[in-house]
C-alpha cells in the first residue's frame, strides 16, 4: 500500500493556470509561484458578478489517536461533487509546521482525496507563515526598542501582552528571560514565545476583508498595558503601516489542486483548540464567489472548530452556511467507548453504543443550537462491520439526520458520490440559522452559554484571576464581542480524559483576554498552551529528502 505522500507524487498535477481556467479566475489576477501554486489578486472580487454559491462546512466529532479524516473529507466531498457535474471550490487552512514536524502530521488530506503539491502545502507554501510571523516579531522588536529609547507611552515591562512567535513546536520558548547583557542589549524581562498560528496576527489575517480592513484590526492590537493600567496598542508604536506592508502579499488566497483537478483555496491557519480553526474569510468568500458549492474545514472537533466558525467567523462576515457534514470513524466512537487504540479491529457493539452519545451530541448541536441542516459522513474502515455501522444509522435517524458511508481516502471523487449528492440535497433545504449566543450578553454569559449550550456542561468556575480580566475588559468597552474558547481538544470539558459525551461538570476559567485586532475575547480554560511542545518521537525524525531533491516521510 502506498503512503500518502507516494500516492500524491504519483499523480501528474496540471499547470496552475489550468486549474484557475477551470475555477474562472482570469489570468490577469494570477499571481504564480511556480507552475502549481499561485496567489489570487483580491480585486477579482470586485470584478466578478456571479453570485455566491452555498456555503457547506466540513466539522467532526471530538477526536482521538484513532482519527476521523475531516481534512481527506472535504477534499473527497468536492471531488466528489465535481463527479455529479457541480461547479466546487474547496477552501482549506494551511498547515502548520507544529504538527507537520510534531505528532499529527501535515493536513492535505489523505489517500487519494489531497491537495497538491503536498509537500509544498505542508512545508513553506508561500511564504504566509513566515509574513504573519514577521510582522508579530517587528511588533514585539518595536515595543521592546520603545521601551529602550525612553518609554514615552509609559509603558509597563511586566504588563506587556505580547509574545514573540515561531511556527515550530518548542517547550523551551515557553517562557524566557530576555534583554540580558547590559544596558545597551535592551531591557531586562520575562518574556514567552506562541506558536505563529496562535498570534493574534495570524487570526486578524484570517478575518480582515481588505488591505484597510487589516491595517485597521493590526493597530487596534493591544500589546500591553501603562503603569497606570491604560492600555497600549500598535498603532500608538507607529507599527501598523510596516505590518501591513509585510502582509499584504500573505492576505491574498493561495490557488492550488485536488488530485483530481479541482480547484481548491488554502490560506490562513489558525490553531481551532488556542484560535478560531477556520481558514481566511477573504478565501471562503473567494470560494463563494467562484463556485455555486463552496467547501470549507474548521478544526477538530464541532465543539471547537464548527463553534468558532459559527459563532465568530459567520457572524463578522455576514455568512450563512447551507449544510454541515459530520465526520465520524467507528473507530474513533468505540475509542470513546473506551476502547484502546490497540483492540478497535474487532466488532464492539458496546463501546460503538457508550460511544455514540458523542457524536450525537455534534449533530444536536448543528441542528438545535445552530439549526442547520447536517448529515453525518462515517469513513468506513476494512475492520467495520454491518452491524456497527447499522446502530450508527439507527441512532442518526433518531434525530432526523442520515448517515452515508464514505470512501474517499481510498477511491477520492468515486467514493464521495453519495456523500456530494446528500450534501447538495440538505443545500436546497431552509435554514434558520442561529448563534449559540448574542453578542450583548456580558462575557460571562457568553461563555456559559457555549458551556451549556455547545459542550453540555452544568455551568462555568470564573477563577478569581480571571474575574479581574473580565472586569478590565468590560471596563475598556469591549464586553460586546464574542468569545473564543481555548479548550482541549479531546474532550466535550475542559478535561482531556472525560470522553464520549461528559454530564455534570463544570469548566474552569483560568484566564480571559482580549484580541482587540481579531475582535473576539480568549477564554483559557484547562491546561491549554500557546506554545506546544514536540513528542517523545517527532515526525521529523521520518522526514528525508533523497538526492533528487525528492521528499519522503511525510504524511
Amino acid at each position: 500500500m502506498m503512503t500518502d505522500i507516494e500516492i500524491a507524487q504519483s499523480v501528474e498535477m496540471k499547470p496552475i493556470t489550468d486549474i484557475a481556467d477551470v475555477a474562472g479566475i482570469d489570468r490577469k489576477y494570477l499571481e504564480q509561484y511556480g507552475n502549481y501554486k499561485a496567489k489570487v489578486d483580491l480585486s477579482i472580487l470586485n470584478k466578478t458578478e456571479k453570485e455566491n454559491g452555498k456555503l457547506i462546512l466540513v466539522t467532526a466529532i471530538t477526536p482521538t489517536p484513532a482519527g476521523e479524516g475531516k481534512t481527506t473529507t472535504t477534499i473527497g466531498l468536492a471531488d466528489g461533487m465535481k463527479k455529479i457535474g457541480k461547479n466546487v471550490m474547496v477552501a482549506l487552512r494551511e498547515p502548520s509546521l507544529g504538527p507537520v514536524f510534531g505528532v499529527k502530521g501535515g493536513a492535505a488530506g489523505g489517500g487519494y482525496a489531497q491537495v497538491v503539491p503536498m509537500e509544498d502545502i505542508n512545508l513553506h507554501f508561500t511564504g504566509d507563515f513566515h509574513a504573519i510571523g514577521a510582522a508579530n516579531n517587528l511588533l514585539a522588536a518595536m515595543l521592546d526598542n520603545h521601551i529602550y529609547q525612553g518609554n514615552s507611552l509609559n509603558i509597563d515591562p511586566r504588563r506587556i501582552t505580547w509574545k514573540r512567535c515561531v511556527d515550530m513546536n518548542d517547550r523551551q520558548l515557553r517562557f524566557v528571560t530576555d534583554g540580558l547583557g547590559g544596558r545597551v542589549n535592551g531591557v531586562p524581562r520575562e518574556d514567552g514565545y506562541d506558536i505563529t498560528v496562535a498570534s493574534e496576527i495570524m487570526a486578524v489575517l484570517c478575518l480582515a476583508t481588505s488591505i484597510t480592513d487589516l491595517k485597521e484590526r493590526l493597530s487596534r492590537i493591544i500589546v500591553g498595558y501603562t503603569y497606570d493600567e491604560k492600555p497600549v496598542t500598535a498603532g500608538q508604536l507607529k507599527a501598523a503601516g510596516a505590518m501591513t506592508a509585510l502582509l499584504k502579499d500573505a492576505l491574498k488566497p493561495n490557488l492550488v489542486q485536488t488530485l483530481e483537478g479541482t480547484p481548491a483555496l488554502v490560506h490562513g491557519g489558525p490553531f481551532a483548540n488556542i484560535a478560531h480553526g477556520c481558514n481566511s474569510v477573504m478565501a471562503t468568500k473567494l470560494a463563494l464567489k467562484l463556485g455555486d458549492y463552496a467547501i470549507t474545514e474548521a478544526g477538530f472537533g464541532a465543539d471547537l472548530g464548527a463553534e468558532k466558525f459559527l459563532d465568530i467567523k459567520c457572524r463578522y462576515a455576514g455568512l450563512t452556511p447551507s449544510a454541515v457534514v459530520v465526520v465520524a470513524t467507528i473507530r474513533a466512537l468505540k475509542m470513546h467507548g473506551g476502547v484502546p487504540k490497540t483492540e478497535l479491529a474487532g466488532e464492539n457493539l458496546d463501546a460503538l453504543e457508550k460511544g455514540i452519545p458523542n457524536l450525537l451530541r455534534h449533530v444536536s448541536n448543528i441542528k438545535n443550537v445552530y439549526k442547520l441542516p447536517s448529515v453525518v459522513a462515517v469513513n468506513r474502515f476494512p475492520t467495520d462491520t454491518d452491524a456497527e455501522v447499522n446502530l450508527i444509522i439507527e441512532k442518526c435517524k433518531a434525530l432526523g439526520v442520515n448517515v452515508v458511508l464514505s470512501n474517499v481516502w481510498a477511491e477520492g471523487g468515486n467514493g464521495g458520490v453519495e456523500l456530494a449528492e446528500e450534501v447538495v440535497r440538505l443545500c436546497e433545504q431552509p435554514n434558520d440559522f442561529t448563534f449559540s449566543y448574542e453578542l450583548d450578553g456580558s462575557i460571562e454569559s457568553k461563555i456559559e452559554a457555549v458551556v451549556k449550550k455547545v459542550y453540555g456542561g452544568d455551568g462555568i468556575s470564573v477563577l478569581p484571576a480571571a474575574k479581574k480580566q473580565i472586569a478590565a475588559i468590560e471596563a475598556m468597552g469591549y464586553a460586546n464581542l464574542p468569545v473564543c474558547m481555548a479548550k482541549t481538544q479531546y474532550s466535550f470539558s475542559d478535561d482531556p480524559a472525560k470522553l464520549g459525551a461528559p454530564e455534570g461538570f463544570i469548566v474552569t476559567i483560568k484566564n480571559v483576554k482580549i484580541s482587540a485586532g481579531a475582535g473576539f475575547i480568549v477564554v483559557l480554560t484547562g491546561d491549554i498552551m500557546t506554545m506546544p511542545g514536540l513528542p517523545k518521537i517527532p515526525a521529523a525524525e521520518k522526514i528525508d529528502v533523497d538526492e533528487n531533491g525528492k521528499i519522503n516521510g511525510l504524511f
